[in-house]
């Protein structure tokens, strides 16, 4: 039998549900109205104006530091596709499939980042393929770093 009450928790718990919901319809309109097989800078324009029509913040090629896991010093930077409303990261491919390494890339940056929600998207597989990947800042050591050294995510 399913518990009811923790369907009603995992609900609440969803990190940025409002926004995340947001952005797979922005996603999915693409999407439908461009279908597959277009280069990747063509969907990266196509999303920007959808963006701008929905109303919600973005920023392309926005630098983000990533951060030493044991020291909290900055490594270098990351420059995703898309961080929208500074809260989440969004990677587009326009490629024949969806590699492991493409996930692993994104996982890695989530967890050494400031950033706990990232979305992976290619847009020429035979379906789309929409990928969220969370990596919560309480499961990072080096945030306490950060903090306590007043470090800014601004290279």
């Amino acid at each position: 039998m399913t518990d009811l009450h923790n369907i009603t928790d995992d609900a609440d718990n969803f990190l940025e549900r409002d926004l995340s919901y947001k952005i797979r319809g922005v996603i999915y309109k693409v999407s439908s109205k461009y279908g597959s097989g277009l280069k990747e800078q063509i969907y990266q324009k196509a999303l920007a104006e959808e963006f701008v029509k929905q109303d919600i913040p973005f920023e392309q090629q926005k630098r983000i530091n990533i951060y030493s896991l044991d020291t909290g010093k900055s490594l270098g930077v990351y420059i995703p596709d898309f961080l929208i409303d500074n809260k989440i990261i969004l990677e587009i491919k326009a490629s024949n499939f969806t590699t492991r390494q493409d996930i692993d890339q994104q996982r890695s940056y989530l967890k050494a980042s400031t950033y706990e929600i990232g979305y992976l998207t290619n847009f020429n597989t035979d379906k789309l393929d929409i990928r969220r990947s969370i990596f919560t800042n309480n499961r990072k050591p080096f945030i306490t770093l950060i903090q306590n050294n007043n470090l800014q995510d601004n290279p």
